[in-house]
């Protein structure tokens, strides 16, 4: 059956009158003929559907958007039966309820800011909470060595550590060739070949190797502890072991940290021979400084401290990446959507961390004098 709808005014008061069935597919017919009224002459309205044979969930949406558009004159609406009203009632609960969601989250500029700043606020409370807890379960953890779980630490050893040589050793092998190559374009313009030595020695050692292999570890460790640690999180394992009497810090937290720091300062080592490596083939290609000669010079003008200033960032870079990726992986909610804003958080906070640790160091040991 067809829906159809006939309107008659007098008097300052408009009457629509819907005959039919009104469902998702007739009122299509009537929209712009609704659409087009102008309430203007009006003072009252009257809905009539009376003669309504049957009404569906969308025509009442229909209705009472009607309805909403002469909401400042006075309206009436006739029903044919009961469930005509209940169906309208039910639209009209529903629509007022989502209006009054919407206008509580509409928020001023000011509360915006006021609740970023509570937000880094509990977040701030939140890492403090977590850095207590974990030193006070590693000083519970290393008085006794019965405590030291070196099966864990052994096999994070292997997943953090060794798994990850070929990247860093290629990351820093092409690292010492580019900085040499650049260098050596320079370098030939002033005859002053050989300085390429003194350069590549401190700038690989003190800086670019342990910089370059903690972003790389950043990157690749810090987002599989903040994955690993959030997986076991949403699929309730670590509240299994709180359970079983089994403490997640000391099975899962320590270990990761643990075997973090002692691979660090290797990782390092090997970036270290890589980018020196790198630049002694670019040295030898493009300025004719041959391997004998570029091993005496770096013996020379190189000093020991550059290499053990280099190694002594390591364990200070390697916690705050195993730090910050199993905070972030402890910090994930019961979606599997909060893993992945939580292991990108992870890495972008550990680089982060890294360089200003870095960027610390430099401005201590260059007033030391070191």
């Amino acid at each position: 059956m067809n829906t159809t709808l006939t309107i008659n005014s007098q008097k300052g008061e408009l009457l629509l009158s819907f005959f039919g069935e009104l469902t998702l597919h007739t009122i299509s017919d009537i929209e712009e003929r609704v659409r087009s009224l102008n309430k203007l002459p009006y003072k009252r309205v009257t809905i009539n559907l009376s003669k309504v044979s049957y009404m569906d969930t969308a025509a009442a949406v229909f209705i009472y958007n009607l309805e909403d558009k002469f909401k400042e004159l006075e309206s009436e609406i006739l029903y044919a039966n009961e469930t005509q009203k209940s169906t309208l009632d039910l639209v009209r609960t529903h629509t007022d309820r989502d209006a009054d969601i919407e206008r509580k989250e509409s928020k001023t500029p000011l509360q915006r800011v006021g609740e970023i700043f509570y937000n880094y606020y509990i977040g701030f409370i939140d890492f403090i909470t977590f850095f207590g807890e974990l030193f006070a379960t590693k000083a519970q953890y290393i008085t006794s060595i019965k405590k030291i779980r070196f099966k864990e630490i052994a096999f994070e050893i292997n997943e953090s550590a060794v798994k990850a040589l070929g990247i860093i050793a290629l990351t820093s092998f092409l690292i010492g060739l580019v900085v040499a190559y650049q260098s050596a374009y320079q370098l030939k313009a002033y005859g002053a070949n050989i300085f390429i030595v003194d350069m590549l020695g401190i700038s690989i050692l003190r800086e670019l190797a342990p910089l370059i292999t903690a972003i790389v570890i950043a990157g690749r460790t810090a987002s599989s502890y903040t994955a690993q640690i959030g997986a076991m999180k949403i699929t309730q394992e670590l509240d299994a072991m709180k359970t079983m009497g089994f403490e997640p810090f000391a099975f899962l937290v320590l270990p990761r940290i643990i075997a973090l720091m002692i691979t660090m300062p290797i990782l390092i080592f090997i970036a270290d021979m890589m980018g020196i490596l790198g630049g002694m083939i670019v040295a030898n290609v493009d300025l004719a400084i041959t391997p004998d000669l570029f091993l005496d010079r770096f013996n020379e003008v190189v000093d020991a401290k550059h290499f053990f200033i280099g190694l002594i960032k390591g364990p200070f870079f390697a916690f705050l990446i195993a730090t910050i990726g199993i905070y972030r992986g402890l910090m994930v909610k019961n979606d599997t959507q909060s893993i992945g804003f939580n292991t990108t958080k992870s890495v972008v906070e550990a680089i982060f961390a890294v360089i200003v640790c870095d960027a610390i160091f430099s401005i201590a040991f260059t007033n030391l004098g070191i």
